[in-house]
């Protein structure tokens, strides 16, 4: 499933400045085609009214669209998959109710993370904290570089090929370190959201 990996990927962030919906824009507009929409602790009628508005955006970008956790949702408007957080839905039964057509995405903060989801099925892991983020609540422990190194390191070994996404409070300057462990892409929320120009950041990640 290598080809379904991505150099990045955007999950929308709401701040007092950007709706998830322009969030999202900014980053399609910077070039990126690769799109999760993350709502968390909301109500599955408000998050299927955003989840719409950004399927048919990213169609007219020709990007990737991704629904955090609502597996249900993603059969429904299908929407080209789901990522599954620590406690959402397990991936095998995600699998199960979407079949093979669907992208199923896991996170994973260890290698028997990456191990456990990648038998049951998964397409992609998004990997992390790279180091403490704020836009999230129960945070792994943090990876950092060496982290990364060892995953990609015992997924050789045991010969697992799944696109890892680094994620977790990475900023521009971090991309090109990362990427030298073997990482497959990355994934952005806060770097570009806090950017002066949010399209232009983008912009400037999507050239490294």
């Amino acid at each position: 499933m290598e080809d379904k990996a991505v150099e990045l990927q955007f999950i929308t962030h709401f701040t007092d400045t950007y709706s998830y919906y322009d969030s999202a824009r900014m980053a399609l507009e910077g070039g990126c085609r690769w799109v999760q929409l993350r709502m968390k602790d909301t109500p599955v009628d408000e998050v299927e009214r955003e989840a719409i508005r950004l399927q048919r955006l990213c169609k007219d970008y020709g990007a990737t669209f991704i629904i955090d956790d609502h597996v249900e949702l993603v059969k429904k408007i299908h929407a080209d998959g789901v990522h599954l957080g620590k406690k959402d839905m397990p991936v095998a039964e995600a699998r199960k109710i979407l079949g093979k057509e669907f992208i199923i995405g896991g996170t994973a903060n260890t290698f028997n993370d990456v191990k456990m989801h990648y038998e049951a099925g998964a397409d992609y892991i998004g990997c992390g904290p790279f180091r403490f983020t704020t836009t999230k609540k129960n945070l792994s422990p943090v990876l950092g570089l060496e982290g990364y190194r060892s995953i990609i390191q015992q997924m050789r070994k045991a010969d697992i090929h799944l696109p890892i996404v680094a994620i977790g409070g990475i900023t521009l300057e971090d991309i090109p370190s990362i990427m030298e462990t073997g990482v497959t892409g990355i994934a952005l929320s806060g770097t570009i959201l806090r950017a002066e120009d949010p399209v232009e950041e983008t912009k400037r990640i999507m050239n490294l």
